[in-house]
């Protein structure tokens, strides 16, 4: 993966100067390339991670596995595109293993997950099965350790 990548995913809020920079490249390179990723859809969308246990409100983050039977002509796409329409979907893969599919959803409670699986998932024709996971605690997410900072002090001289 091009270092310009690799810098946008550690922290997309760097200019296209500042990764110059440090990459020892032009500004000017460095921005049509950003500008060719985005065109060819290489790069989807910036964001920000939000590490929503430092939230006031509640919320949860479920893991969904579903067992689907693949549709005659459209394999898995056509199940598969029927639930990432739904706002609460975060992510949607197509995995191996005894689960055809993974999603991800954070929301209020885990009432409010189970109720989305018996009245969106279960109702959706071709799914066979589904077992929910909650996430319990995050200590690492696309990169970042989450933990606050007494906290990795107080592992580390546990340790």
């Amino acid at each position: 993966m091009d270092e310009i990548l690799v810098m946008l995913e550690r922290d997309s809020r760097q200019s296209a100067k500042q990764i110059a920079v440090a990459l020892g490249r032009q500004e000017a390179e460095v921005e049509a390339a950003i500008e060719k990723y985005e065109a060819d859809g290489i790069i989807m969308k910036y964001s920000a991670l939000i590490n929503k246990d430092n939230l006031a409100e509640e919320s949860v983050t479920a893991l969904i596995e579903v067992k689907i039977a693949p549709q005659l002509g459209d394999g898995y796409d056509r199940i598969a595109q029927r639930i990432y329409q739904y706002d609460e979907v975060d992510s949607l893969y197509l995995m191996t293993g005894s689960y055809d599919l993974l999603v991800t959803m954070t929301v209020k409670s885990m009432k409010e997950a189970a109720a989305f699986v018996y009245e969106h998932l279960a109702a959706i024709e071709g799914v066979s099965s589904t077992a929910t996971r909650f996430i319990m605690k995050k200590y690492k997410e696309q990169n970042c350790v989450l933990l606050k900072t007494s906290e990795q002090e107080e592992r580390i001289n546990f340790i």
